[in-house]
């Protein structure tokens, strides 16, 4: 059984709180629960941070609440100081009956600064990431104590962004971390969705259905952009947008033969300024239901 979510970030992005600053947080929940109708939402800087007034308001929406990104600093702090820090989030995710924990490595990531190329990401050699495994099992097996999957969260900007860093972080845990799929991440990292998708969907345990416009991000790449300026360039958009190279009937296909349970999200980030969340997100709800019936999957009620 799945259930279709979305992200606020298409309306007020979380890495620059500047796009989308004029849009009223009620605009974004009206339109991401009763006029396009998504069953739930993913966390945002909007949000309250009691888990009860988060509960009430989208419940006002009648949305769910999903999961929400949490930044780990593996790399430079012991598990203990981890679970330490994420324990108000914990709580907060609990409180609200989310399956999962998005989790990624921000320690030394540049996805945020926009005066970084994307290009100009961390790497770590392979002792690094065996090491940054090792750590991230023992911490998602705290997690699954608590009743949540780690599901990690491969991104631009980030130590996990090819399809070979992919591979090696699966290799490198198991077998409480599982992975956030990102169709548009995966692409923009180098990688063939499909392939990759085939290749993890054992682990994959949530799906962020995000598009990428090809010749925006050829563009971030040839001329030395940041992550940040590839957003507002326009590198991200949703399934069923003309403009995007991303196939998702196939990877519904893949979801649907592999008993696929969970959340299918939207996380595609534009400047609402430009393109209009409330017509992109109609858009890319109504591809992503198609194409999960056709290859036969149920939303749950």
């Amino acid at each position: 059984m799945i259930q279709f979510g979305t992200n606020p970030i298409a309306w007020a992005n979380d890495d620059d709180h500047s796009i989308g600053a004029d849009i009223p947080t009620e605009r974004i929940l009206r339109e991401a629960g009763e006029e396009i109708g998504f069953d739930g939402i993913e966390n945002g800087h909007r949000w309250p941070e009691d888990p009860e007034a988060l509960r009430a308001l989208l419940a006002s929406h009648g949305l769910k609440f999903i999961s929400g990104w949490y930044s780990t600093e593996l790399l430079t702090r012991s598990v203990e100081d981890e679970i330490n820090a994420a324990r108000r989030h914990i709580a907060r995710l609990k409180h609200n009956g989310c399956k999962v924990m998005i989790v990624c490595e921000t320690s030394n990531a540049i996805h945020c600064d926009a005066t970084r190329p994307v290009n100009d990401r961390p790497r770590l050699s392979a002792e690094e990431m065996a090491a940054f495994g090792r750590k991230l099992e023992t911490f998602a097996k705290y997690l699954a104590g608590e009743g949540l999957t780690l599901v990690y969260h491969h991104h631009m900007g980030t130590i996990v962004e090819s399809p070979e860093e992919i591979d090696a972080l699966m290799a490198a845990t198991g077998p409480k971390v599982h992975l956030l799929f990102d169709a548009g991440h995966c692409y923009f990292g180098g990688g063939d969705p499909v392939a990759v998708l085939t290749k993890h969907i054992g682990r994959v345990r949530h799906f962020h259905a995000k598009n990428v416009r090809p010749d925006v991000m050829a563009r971030v790449r040839s001329e030395g952009l940041s992550f940040l300026q590839g957003v507002v360039a326009g590198v991200f958009t949703v399934p069923g947008d003309q403009e995007g190279a991303v196939d998702f009937a196939p990877l519904m296909r893949i979801l649907a033969a592999n008993a696929y349970s969970g959340w299918i999200v939207i996380e595609a980030e534009q400047d609402p300024g430009l393109r209009n969340p409330l017509l992109y997100q109609t858009l890319g709800l109504a591809t992503l239901k198609r194409l999960a019936a056709e290859a036969g999957m149920t939303r749950a009620v």
